[in-house]
């Protein structure tokens, strides 16, 4: 079953083993954010992936802004000391 998890990113368990993807492709959110984490520019990202459209990159970013707002979305790490 697919999960509408934010506009166009989606969560199904057979692709990319229920990993936030962008509809329609086997990319995940995690990918396209490693790029722009580790400074590739738009252009850049988008010539990695020329599936990817400017909105595809800009949902990315909005979803994984917005994991940081829905604290009960990202599961807690226990950190033993």
């Amino acid at each position: 079953m697919e999960y509408q998890l934010y506009k166009n990113i989606i969560s199904h368990p057979d692709i990319c083993n229920g990993k936030p993807t962008i509809r329609g492709t086997r990319i995940t959110v995690h990918s396209v954010m490693s790029f722009i984490l580790a400074g590739d520019s738009d252009e850049s990202v988008l010539e990695s992936y020329p599936r990817l459209t400017k909105e595809d990159l800009q949902t990315c970013k909005e979803f994984t802004s917005m994991l940081f707002e829905k604290p009960t979305l990202i599961n807690s790490i226990k950190i033993s000391a």
